[in-house]
């Protein structure tokens, strides 16, 4: 987590800041990393789709058998696929404790969840993928909220906007979600048809 380093390098990769310490270095180097990172190189379509669904798993901090197992679960929601796949993947707890600005990034968010800072409806919940449905509430647990970085989101210091979908109170650590977000609304860079494009081939 001290080295920004490694999230700079995947954020030049994929072409999108990861991290807010990642975005100068990103600004300063737009282009991929290595040697050839300024060359234009042909792109054929499958590594155009390849690289979304990257990009996809890594705003959300997720492995590919947890991207794979909710796109085949969007894929038999009906309507359109990659809309519920996104849908699907910002109810996850750890995106939710970012989305209210209890965390800086989304892997901070992951090791708050982990390490059991977080609450459900008032239940310790210490799996970050745990989805939420709306009426469902997030708090910081009580033992926890002297901790630093608590603190800073308190004082609503990790965030600049809060999407719709949560009703967040940072002087109390709590948020609900008020309902299922709506594709427009969730802060994710990504063509998610071009990662349905790229499971269904």
């Amino acid at each position: 987590m001290n080295n920004p380093r490694p999230k700079v390098r995947l954020s030049r990769a994929l072409g999108i800041p990861l991290t807010p310490k990642s975005v100068k270095y990103f600004e300063a180097r737009p282009y991929p990393p290595g040697m050839h990172g300024r060359a234009r190189k042909q792109e054929t379509d499958y590594k155009v789709r390849l690289r979304e669904k990257q990009r996809l798993r890594a705003q959300y901090n997720i492995r590919e058998a947890q991207l794979s197992n909710a796109f085949a679960k969007a894929a038999k929601a009906g309507g359109k696929t990659g809309e519920a796949l996104l849908v699907d993947l910002e109810r996850r707890l750890d995106a939710l404790v970012l989305r209210a600005g209890f965390a800086r990034t989304i892997y901070q968010a992951r090791q708050f969840v982990v390490h059991r800072h977080i609450l459900v409806n008032g239940r310790r919940v210490d799996r970050p993928s745990f989805r939420l449905r709306p009426g469902d509430v997030i708090t910081v647990a009580e033992r926890s909220r002297a901790m630093d970085a608590f603190q800073i989101a308190a004082a609503g210091g990790h965030t600049d906007s809060v999407p719709p979908y949560l009703d967040v109170r940072h002087d109390a650590l709590a948020a609900r979600l008020a309902r299922l977000p709506e594709r427009p609304e969730i802060p994710v860079i990504c063509d998610e048809q071009l990662v349905v494009e790229h499971y269904s081939r």
